[in-house]
């Protein structure tokens, strides 16, 4: 107990020692307190890289914009990238945000969490080309734009596969997550919009007696509400040539072949990034320094679309360059959303492959861990 209390007392420190926030440049290390770098033309990354809960994630995401905005700058003209870091988003958005204005910057990426982009919403006051890594609901500001992660529209398109595919009948199985449910009701949503036909709606809590009755069905699918753990102790229960769909959430890499092999015949999407080595775009910039999970390999990927979509903003070349071929996925505006379209695979004798490529095709590998960014 006194050592949690001594935690406490540290962290409540650094709230009240001046400065919540800091300014970093180019290079990986270097950091200033606000204001120490004279003002001038620069793209601006906000990221909460001082937070205990997100700091890793927003990391990798400042690894995968840096990386090829140092490729990019190998052109004429181009802009620098200041990097502004922060504890809590939510509360310190606004004052980060400013300090960006005041030094010079041109355009803004970021905030990361849901809490920080209201946050900035909440103010309306977006003099530049701004891209949120995160999506929100409601009006927004003229200039603020919203790009990020959303598993619900990768549900949609497990929804669509399934119907090009001659499935008219569903059956979603769910699990006592907030996150299981986002998914099932984007997904639901979906497929009955599509005209497809809802059989039944499965809970989950690691009872097997209830997944008891499914049986192969002509023009059935099933959809998983779930993550990797869960769908590999549901897959054990249901007939091994039912139509299963799923997101990215059940894919940790090919280095888990083992569990892999628990997931067999389940089709997915997810990321040119993690699928396709021969992409155009996928080859074109640099994989991390450092070996990262599969969910940070994500946030990568996001992070070099984001300074590529920040660039198109501020050159005014939107409409001539989209629908953009990223790593991400292929991007479209719908509105101020971009809206990432990912890539279909489905899980093989422990690996992941694109569907209708030959089963020689190699993926990258990357190792297992937890993800999200709330």
């Amino acid at each position: 107990m006194q050592r949690v209390l001594l935690w406490l007392s540290a962290l409540l420190a650094l709230y009240v020692s001046g400065f919540a926030c800091a300014i970093e440049g180019l290079q990986p290390g270097e950091s200033l307190p606000p204001g120490d770098e004279k003002p001038a033309p620069h793209i601006a990354l906000l990221l909460p890289l001082k937070s205990a809960v997100f700091g890793s994630a927003a990391d990798a995401l400042r690894q995968g914009f840096q990386a090829a905005a140092e490729l990019e700058m190998q052109l004429p003209e181009r802009l620098t990238v200041r990097v502004y870091s922060c504890f809590d988003e939510g509360k310190d958005i606004a004052a980060l945000y400013r300090q960006a204005i005041a030094d010079g910057a041109l355009a803004v990426v970021g905030p990361l969490t849901r809490s920080g982009v209201g946050a900035l919403a909440a103010g309306q006051d977006i003099p530049v080309p701004t891209l949120a890594l995160n999506v929100m609901d409601g009006p927004s500001a003229e200039r603020l734009y919203f790009f990020g992660m959303a598993v619900e529209a990768e549900a949609r398109q497990a929804a669509q596969l399934a119907m090009q595919e001659g499935l008219r009948q569903a059956i979603v199985i769910v699990t006592r997550t907030n996150l299981s449910r986002r998914l099932q009701f984007a997904f639901e949503d979906e497929w009955s919009s599509s005209g497809g036909a809802l059989l039944r709606e499965i809970e989950f809590d690691n009872d097997p007696a209830v997944l008891a009755d499914i049986v192969e069905m002509p023009g059935t699918a099933v959809f998983l509400a779930a993550d990797a753990k869960m769908a590999r102790r549901i897959r054990a229960y249901l007939p091994n040539k039912l139509p299963i769909y799923a997101t990215s959430q059940i894919f940790t890499g090919n280095a888990n072949t083992l569990a892999n092999y628990d997931l067999n015949g389940i089709r997915f999407v997810d990321m040119p990034w993690l699928l396709q080595a021969d992409h155009p775009a996928v080859m074109v910039y640099p994989r991390p320094l450092t070996s990262l999970s599969s969910d940070h390999e994500r946030l990568y990927a996001l992070g070099i679309d984001a300074l590529r979509l920040v660039q198109l903003l501020l050159g005014g070349k939107l409409e001539a360059a989209l629908p953009l071929d990223g790593v991400s996925g292929r991007i479209e505006l719908d509105g101020r959303v971009f809206q990432r379209s990912a890539i279909p695979a489905v899980l093989a004798r422990g690996e992941a492959q694109l569907r209708n490529a030959p089963a020689t095709t190699v993926l990258p590998v990357f190792p297992d861990q937890a993800r999200g960014v709330p």
